[in-house]
């Protein structure tokens, strides 16, 4: 069970492992974002960054009265909030670094600069150590790294954790076609196979191996509506039909657009 430490905006969910805690912060900023900051022995780093101001300085006033050496901000996923713990290491891969600097994560942040304005943090972070081979220890603790697509995934064997951009076995998220969808139930067929504990995600409360499963059977179910259905407008009704309690919608759009271009 995770301790829950209710903040002025956010909340900090903390699973305590004994050697290792996982603070799981819920920032309720406008894009449901969550960032994870790991620490053993006193260290300590995060796992992407809150990307607007006022969850900036939350964040940093928590780690600061933990009194947590902070020793660096691992960025995948989300580019923006580079105000976050300033001057500190930022690790990242060449593919995540262009992605967030040229490819789709720099889309993203310029979409939320127009949407959100002076609250949101959209200076890009600088990749001060660029990730070589497919491991990477900080505070401690050894992640290991899978490139992606778009950027790359942790897993944390010590505390049989992963973390993945979006799962959401209740929301909609963005499945860019088939394929896509796809490659998803793959990787989450992987977890299950290996039996992880924790699946950890951007945009959403820690999960697991069971809502992997319902995540599976939700993408089977896409690749089905969209077969039987020829416009975006029939594929949209049919899965919102079904999926109803679902939220995400603006994400559903995307994916429809994707299905249907």
């Amino acid at each position: 069970m995770a301790k829950t430490v209710k903040l002025a905006k956010g909340i900090m969910e903390v699973y305590d492992f004994g050697t290792v805690k996982l603070h799981a912060y819920k920032t309720n900023d406008f894009i449901t974002d969550e960032c994870f900051l790991v620490e053993k022995n006193g260290a300590a780093f995060l796992i992407e960054s809150p990307c607007f101001f006022d969850n900036i300085a939350e964040l940093e006033k928590y780690i600061k009265d933990a009194g947590l050496k902070y020793e660096g901000t691992v960025i995948s996923y989300h580019g923006a909030g580079a105000s976050f713990m300033k001057g500190y290491p930022v690790y990242s891969t060449k593919n995540a670094d262009d992605y967030n600097h040229n490819g789709g994560g720099a889309g993203l942040v310029n979409k939320f600069t127009g949407a959100f304005g002076t609250v949101f943090d959209n200076s890009i972070y600088t990749t001060t150590d660029f990730i070589k081979g497919d491991t990477l220890t900080l505070a401690g603790v050894e992640m290991k790294i899978t490139i992606t697509g778009e950027a790359f995934d942790i897993e944390i064997p010590e505390i049989n954790a992963v973390y993945t951009h979006m799962l959401g076995h209740d929301c909609h998220s963005i499945v860019a076609g088939a394929g896509h969808a796809d490659a998803i139930i793959a990787q989450l067929e992987g977890y299950i196979k290996k039996g992880i504990n924790m699946i950890l995600t951007s945009h959403y409360t820690v999960e697991n191996l069971e809502d992997a499963k319902t995540k599976i059977a939700y993408l089977e179910d896409l690749k089905k509506i969209a077969a039987a259905n020829t416009t975006p407008e029939a594929f949209k009704a049919a899965v919102k039909a079904k999926y109803g309690t679902y939220s995400g919608e603006n994400y559903l759009d995307m994916t429809t657009g994707f299905f249907y271009k």
